[in-house]
């Protein structure tokens, strides 16, 4: 039996980390895409009226969704390279902060269209 390697485990703990972070990303972009298809096809059918606040609601939605899945593919992939340099790679923060500006853009964004058309 191997004696154990406490290096190779916490490599091997933080590959399997990054790996859900990465289905993270693609859990948070097929939602993202699921709700675009709800806001932007099926919600105007059922509310009636004007469809074109609720289309561009959906299409940010979507564009939300590609983003998130996009940059989860190229995090994933700056992480795998930091941990085989044995280095660090920290989430860039700009990349945070506009995610986060967009989705509370969209969340405004819903509650306006919901209180404003009827």
């Amino acid at each position: 039996m191997e004696p154990f390697d406490e290096a190779r485990d916490a490599t091997r703990r933080t590959r399997l980390a990054n790996e859900r972070t990465y289905l993270a990303w693609w859990r948070s972009g097929l939602t993202s895409l699921a709700v675009a298809i709800g806001a932007g096809k099926i919600a105007p059918d059922v509310a009636g009226g004007i469809a074109w606040p609720y289309e561009i609601l959906g299409t940010g939605f979507a564009l939300l969704g590609i983003a998130f899945i996009s940059y989860g593919l190229i995090r994933q992939r700056t992480v795998e390279a930091a941990l085989r340099d044995g280095k660090f790679a920290p989430l860039d923060i700009r990349v945070a902060f506009i995610l986060t500006v967009a989705s509370v853009g969209l969340g405004i964004a819903t509650i306006v269209v919901l209180l404003a058309t009827d």
